[in-house]
C-alpha cells in the first residue's frame, strides 16, 4: 500500500467478481484478497451471502426503502414476506447476511434492536423450526445406484463421484474441489488431502483415507485408478465436465452437478447431503465408534454426528415393526 493509505480504503473497493480492481498495486490487491477470504469464508458461504444481499437490495429498491441502514420495521416487513415460503433457518441465514452487510459498511445492524428480536422470537414460535434433512439410503440402494451408471467415461466419472462422496463422507463442494495432486493411491486405499472445507476455512491441511473395497465393482481405489488412466493427468481438477463424444475436458465440475447426480441415482427426495447422512447412519448401525466417524466427516463434536444419524426415522426405524403380530 502507498504511504498514508489505510486498509479501509482498500475495503471500500471490494467487488464480487473476483477480478483485479483498476488502480490497486500488488500489496493492495493482496490486502483485498485477505479481506475477502475473512469476509466470505468457504466458496458456498460466499455464494449464499452474495445471493442473500442481492435479493435484499432488490426488495428494498422495489419498496422504495433505504437499505443502508435498514430500519428494524422495514426488516420485519421483509422477513414477514419471506416467511410465506421460507423456513425459519433460511430466514436466520438471510438475517446473518444482512447483519454482515451492515457491518461491512460500518453501520449498526437492525437485527440487534430489541423489538426486532421479539419479532423474530414470534416467527420462531409460529413456524416449524425442524430443519429439513436429507434422506439416507441403504447399502443395497447405494450398490444399485453405482450399478446403474453406464459403461462410458461419463458413467465412470459418476461412479467415482458416488463412491468417493459416500465412503469419504464429502460435502459436495469439497468433492469437486479435489485435485489429482491431492490424491495418493496406496495398496490399501486412497489418502486425500483437503485444504478447505465448511468447518476448516483457515486452510489447515487435513486428510481423509478411503479404504480399498473387497468388491471391485464398488471399490473407490480401483475406480479412481481407471479414471486417472482415462484423463491422463497428474494435476488439475479430478472431476471435470465431459463434452459430446465422451471426451473429458479440463473444466472443473460444479457442485450443483453432484446434487443432480444424487437425485438421478436415488430419487428426487435425496440430495448430495444424503451421502454424508448415509455414511454416518450406516456406520453407526454397524457399531463404528464416533471418533472414527468424525475422522471422516471432520465434524468437531459428537452432537453433530447424532444430527446426521437417520436411525431416528419414525417410519423405518420403529419398534412396532419388530412385533410378532
Amino acid at each position: 500500500m502507498e504511504t498514508g493509505e489505510s486498509l479501509p480504503a482498500v475495503y471500500s473497493q471490494i467487488t464480487t467478481d473476483g477480478q483485479r480492481l483498476p488502480g490497486l498495486n500488488e500489496q493492495q490487491q493482496k490486502a483485498r484478497e485477505f479481506y475477502e477470504s475473512g469476509l466470505y469464508g468457504a466458496p458456498n458461504s460466499k455464494k449464499a451471502y452474495q445471493s442473500d444481499v442481492k435479493q435484499y437490495l432488490a426488495w428494498y429498491h422495489h419498496k422504495g426503502y433505504e437499505a443502508l441502514p435498514s430500519t428494524s420495521q422495514a426488516l420485519a416487513e421483509y422477513m414477514t414476506e419471506l416467511s410465506t415460503d421460507k423456513g425459519y433457518f433460511t430466514l436466520q441465514r438471510r438475517l446473518a447476511s444482512i447483519a454482515k452487510y451492515h457491518r461491512i459498511h460500518n453501520l449498526p445492524s437492525p437485527t440487534i434492536h430489541e423489538q426486532f428480536k421479539l419479532f423474530m422470537k414470534g416467527v420462531r414460535r409460529e413456524k416449524t423450526i425442524r430443519q429439513k434433512q436429507a434422506m439416507a439410503f441403504t447399502l443395497d440402494e447405494f450398490r444399485q445406484a453405482v450399478d446403474s451408471q453406464p459403461l462410458t467415461p461419463t458413467g465412470l466419472r459418476n461412479r467415482l463421484i458416488l463412491l468417493l462422496g459416500f465412503t469419504g463422507a464429502f460435502r459436495r463442494q469439497e468433492l469437486v474441489d479435489i485435485n489429482v495432486e491431492n490424491l495418493e493411491c496406496r495398496s490399501d486405499g486412497i489418502l486425500i488431502t483437503i485444504n478447505h472445507s465448511k468447518t476448516n476455512q483457515d486452510g489447515v491441511e487435513e486428510a481423509k483415507f478411503v479404504a480399498k473395497a473387497k468388491q471391485e465393482a464398488y471399490c473407490p481405489l480401483r475406480t479412481l485408478q481407471q479414471w486417472l488412466t482415462l484423463i491422463g493427468r497428474a494435476e488439475g481438477p479430478l472431476f471435470v465436465r465431459i463434452r459430446k463424444g465422451e471426451r473429458p475436458t479440463l473444466d472443473r465440475l460444479s457442485d450443483d452437478y453432484v446434487n443432480l447426480l444424487t437425485k438421478a441415482a436415488f430419487g428426487q427426495y435425496y440430495s448430495a447431503h444424503s451421502m454424508r447422512a448415509s455414511f454416518v447412519t450406516i456406520s453407526k448401525d454397524a457399531g463404528v465408534d464416533n471418533r472414527k466417524i468424525q475422522n471422516q466427516t471432520k465434524h468437531k463434536t459428537t452432537q453433530m454426528i447424532d444430527r446426521y444419524d437417520r436411525r431416528r426415522d419414525v417410519i423405518y426405524q420403529n419398534a412396532s415393526t419388530e412385533l410378532d403380530l
